[in-house]
């Protein structure tokens, strides 16, 4: 009841209705391309009697009448590749139509968001951006250092100790035990010699006698 009040239809239901109308008629030409054939196969039996019968008035105007309906089915099947091809087109028309209205969607949408963006504002959320993340990252580094500084004297004591085991692991030694049979030396005190101290006593009575 649309059309009463002026509607006017979109290309799309237009190309819908077009589209039905030729199916139809693809239909029709179908149903009667199959009348026909039946109609051929029985002249084609009248034509057999008659032959057999002899009567070859008759059959040469069933022959006559065969031919025309074997011209017929032909201009059947021709219209109804022609109406396919229509269809075929008007499909095409319909894809392109709906491929022209999802681009005037998209540009449609292009355009709102290209006006809703701020440019200028953008540039300075992303320089905040970028200036927040360099300090950020120096701030890493100076905790990294700091870091490494507490940490660093005594992991290389133990990492030390560690190369120091494994050198002494693989030569098949202990520490212990070889602090253990490090050889030893008693601090002997030098020997006195008797004759020095007998004439260093001697020279001291003298020195007494003055």
């Amino acid at each position: 009841m649309e059309w009463l009040f002026g509607r006017k239809k979109t290309p799309a239901e237009m190309l819908r209705e077009s589209q039905r109308a030729l199916k139809k008629s693809m239909r029709e030409l179908d149903r009667e391309r199959v009348a026909l054939e039946r109609q051929e196969k029985k002249v084609i039996d009248d034509i057999k009697k008659s032959a057999k019968a002899g009567q070859n008035a008759v059959m040469r105007i069933q022959a006559k009448d065969l031919v025309r309906t074997r011209n017929h089915i032909k201009k059947l099947v021709l219209m109804h590749s022609q109406i396919q091809a229509v269809s075929l087109t008007i499909q095409t028309l319909k894809s392109t139509n709906t491929m022209a209205t999802a681009m005037r969607d998209v540009t449609k949408a292009m355009g709102r968001m290209n006006r809703s963006m701020n440019m200028p504002a953008m540039q300075k959320i992303m320089q905040d951006f970028e200036r927040e993340q360099e300090m950020m990252g120096m701030k890493q580094e100076v905790m990294d250092d700091t870091i490494d500084d507490v940490m660093g004297e005594e992991e290389d004591e133990e990492q030390a100790d560690e190369i120091v085991n494994q050198v002494f692991d693989e030569l098949g030694l202990s520490l212990d035990a070889d602090l253990a049979k490090a050889p030893t030396q008693e601090y002997a005190p030098p020997q006195q010699n008797a004759d020095a101290d007998s004439e260093l006593q001697e020279r001291l009575k003298n020195l007494k006698g003055f």
